[in-house]
């Protein structure tokens, strides 16, 4: 392990890198409406504009982190916050739409070595005491990307070009860029593993094929026959995947790990916590932009209390996991993040924004009870050789939970609104989005029609957000799997000599 201060320091850069990850996730949201206009971008090019990164991302969470853990996390780390400059500037300067997609693709590769490198270096850096509290820190970095990516791109946006919302970037690369050069230690995991082609083909099949088909019934329904074709082959790779793990000889994910509680709990419950929040984030800012007729910036300002209520339970959640366990504190976050969205489900087209803050927050604290422990108890089951591929499966069961959780419960959403809305007889067009039926009824001119918009999607929400936290309740029993304490593994000699030398 790395002596602090040097360790912080290298957290520091860690949280600067993962910021820079989240704010392109959620700053090209407020930038579609300018694409579509500057760029001639069709509703399949704006669609792509945010499915092509999510699939590229997907499909190497893995093989990266095991390239990491034999040719060096560090020297990795650094080449691909090098890639995801070079691709932010390639998005600001795109001139047509095939370029903007095929750079966002390039995103999605270099985000898709970040985040799980990021994980395996946190778990060499830091012990079993020090994990938690720097767990935390990393996972506010990632969720503080969700209001400021609104709030700096829709400053942006009203004083500047389209790009340069992909510009902001930059700076934060740079800086990436130094810290990790001086303060992140170079570790290896086992060098002389062989590179388990099949099984990156495999699961770079399986995931993609999940994601896609669950991105597309989104959009389609869960009952489009493309859809469901694509998800049933993208799940047949992934059981071909546990097949081919148990005969190849150097396997690209140790199915040993889910022996382990720490790792299947912590895994399980994370990918839980990341379906009930990032299903939430899709619903809020509808409701604040759609019926609360606010622009991005003043989204961005009304989605702080999450922010707020995760900083708050993440502070609070390590001091109660020494006291009382971990599977308490994931089991109370749960809790909260149930309570919080049953409650949320009660929200009307008039509710003041004083009710909307009061659970949004507690469901932000919920988060910062459940997220933080449950990835500590995961990360904590993973040796030091096997911490980058590890850390990268972990990323892809968030990372297929999170798509889940937008396309289930925006499909839900959908189609709640669109039934009240052609109960009320409103036109067809009406029913395409909330956005467009305030469009639609504002034109016109009826105070009824907008009314019965307004009230039509906040009645797909709340049935939304009741599913939300029933998933989010059945993880209280679900926690009982943790460990009452994260185990920490045996150390190894070599890594730590690594990480010394770089501290």
């Amino acid at each position: 392990m790395t002596t602090s201060p040097a360790r912080w320091f290298a957290l520091a850069a860690l949280a600067f890198c993962t910021l820079a990850v989240g704010l392109d996730g959620t700053v090209l949201s407020v930038a579609l409406p300018t694409l579509a206009h500057d760029l001639g971008a069709s509703t399949g090019d704006l669609q792509w504009f945010t499915t092509s990164y999510l699939l590229v991302l997907a499909a190497a969470l893995l093989p990266a982190g095991m390239l990491g853990d034999r040719f060096g996390r560090k020297k990795f780390l650094i080449g691909a916050l090098v890639l995801f400059g070079a691709a932010s500037a390639w998005c600001a300067w795109a001139t047509t739409t095939g370029q903007l997609i095929v750079a966002r693709s390039v995103l999605g590769l270099a985000s898709a070595v970040i985040m799980p490198l990021i994980g395996a270096v946190l778990t060499v850096v830091f012990d079993e005491r020090t994990r938690p509290r720097a767990l935390s820190i990393w996972v506010t970095a990632n969720a503080l990307g969700i209001p400021l990516g609104p709030l700096l791109g829709g400053w942006l946006l009203d004083h500047f070009w389209w790009g340069s919302v992909f510009l902001i970037n930059l700076p934060i690369v740079a800086f990436g860029l130094l810290a990790v050069t001086a303060w992140v230690p170079e570790s290896h995991g086992d060098r002389q593993r062989r590179v388990d082609l099949p099984g990156v083909v495999l699961s770079g099949a399986g995931l993609t094929g999940v994601t896609y088909g669950i991105i597309e019934a989104g959009e389609r329904g869960l009952g489009d026959p493309l859809s469901l074709l694509t998800i049933t082959g993208g799940v047949a790779a992934l059981a071909a995947l546990a097949i081919w793990q148990r005969r190849a000889a150097a396997p690209l994910i140790d199915l040993g790990l889910f022996r382990s509680r720490g790792f299947t709990g912590g895994s399980v419950l994370a990918t839980i916590a990341s379906f009930a929040f990032f299903g939430l984030l899709f619903a809020l800012p509808q409701l604040f932009q759609a019926v609360g007729g606010q622009d991005a910036f003043g989204t961005g300002l009304r989605l702080l209390p999450v922010i707020g209520g995760l900083m708050v339970g993440a502070r609070l959640a390590d001091p109660m996991v020494e006291r009382v366990g971990a599977r308490r504190v994931v089991g109370a976050g749960l809790a909260l993040m149930a309570g919080a969205l049953l409650a949320g489900a009660r929200t009307g087209a008039d509710t003041s924004y004083g009710y909307l803050a009061a659970w949004v927050s507690v469901a932000g604290i919920g988060l910062g009870f459940t997220l933080p422990p449950s990835m500590n108890a995961a990360l904590a089951a993973l040796s030091p050789e096997r911490s980058g591929v590890g850390s990268g499966l972990i990323q892809a069961m968030r990372q297929v939970g999170s798509a889940i959780g937008v396309a289930v419960l925006g499909t839900v959403l959908n189609s709640g609104y669109r039934d009240e809305v052609s109960a009320a007889g409103l036109p067809d067009a009406t029913g395409d989005s909330a956005a467009a039926g305030v469009a639609i009824a504002r034109q016109s001119g009826d105070p009824g029609m907008l009314e019965t918009v307004r009230h039509a999607f906040t009645h797909g929400m709340d049935t939304a957000l009741v599913i939300t936290g029933v998933v989010a309740a059945s993880g209280v029993l679900l926690a009982l799997i943790l460990p009452r304490h994260a185990r920490r593994p045996a150390p190894d000699p070599a890594a730590d000599v690594l990480a010394e030398s770089g501290a």
